[in-house]
């Protein structure tokens, strides 16, 4: 069966929901802890650097950075349910961090206005064809002063066309069950996402696509949205984050990508 994907599904996956059926990744402390070590380490960054989190959610590496000491801290993202987690999460432990609802294609932020650019947790390929990753990568530069750094932390997409397994499920707290269907087709995962209550029946049905880039392919749309001096890192410790043997779909092999802005 064919799964039919609506190209701006995820402008309503991300909200409460996502976060239980995504919990032992987007909700595991000690992922992200592990995640922005290796972040920090690739871009040797320092406390007074202005981080700007494109497609950030609710902002779980903005909010590491910020316990770390970086004071100047920006997150974008489209989901207003996930901005308002984070920015409580943010107000509750007393951290300083700017909460933006826009659409990363064009952002309502200066030109040179951030050191670098980070673009995590698989966040590119949501918006159907590289014409609009390559435009959300190029506003990605225009705000990036001259000189500053991109990383991305994206899904290895000749690794999850082998790997991926066309059906997955697992149970959280005894009563939520999540299910998934996937197919590959087109450069994209396809998925249908059925969530169900013990309790209280259907809580989502839902399908969403993820456009699949290898090394060589990603590198290019880097180059072609003006980053230079792009290379692919060593993505081992990054996959194996999670910690588990648990089906995570497409978190579990992933691209550490680093350029710069001329």
């Amino acid at each position: 069966m064919t799964i039919s994907v609506d190209p701006d599904w995820w402008q309503t996956l991300f909200d409460e929901v996502y976060l239980i059926t995504d919990a032992r990744t987007v909700g595991n402390a000690e992922i992200t802890r592990y995640e922005t070590d290796i972040y920090s380490r690739l871009l040797s960054l320092h406390p007074d650097a202005r981080l700007l989190d494109l497609c950030g959610g609710q902002g779980r590496h903005t909010l590491e950075f910020c316990r770390r000491g970086f004071k100047r801290c920006t997150l974008v993202d489209y989901s207003r349910p996930l901005l308002e987690i984070g920015r409580e999460t943010a107000r509750r432990e007393g951290l300083s961090a700017n909460f933006i609802q826009a659409d990363a294609r064009c952002l309502p932020l200066n030109a040179n206005s951030s050191d670098y650019g980070l673009i995590l947790g698989n966040s590119l390929g949501y918006m159907g064809d590289q014409v609009n990753d390559r435009q959300l990568l190029a506003e990605c530069r225009r705000v990036i002063a001259p000189g500053g750094r991109l990383l991305l932390d994206v899904a290895d997409g000749e690794m999850i066309r082998t790997r991926i397994a066309p059906n997955a499920w697992h149970e959280i707290d005894g009563d939520v069950v999540v299910c998934r269907e996937r197919e590959v087709r087109d450069e994209c995962v396809c998925a249908r996402e059925l969530v169900l209550s013990k309790e209280r029946g259907l809580i989502r049905d839902m399908n969403y696509r993820i456009r699949l880039y290898d090394r060589e392919t990603l590198l290019r749309l880097v180059r072609q949205a003006g980053f230079v001096g792009a290379r692919v890192h060593d993505q081992g410790a990054a996959a194996s984050a999670t910690g588990s043997d648990a089906d995570v779909g497409c978190m579990r092999h992933r691209l550490l990508v680093t350029a710069h802005r001329p």
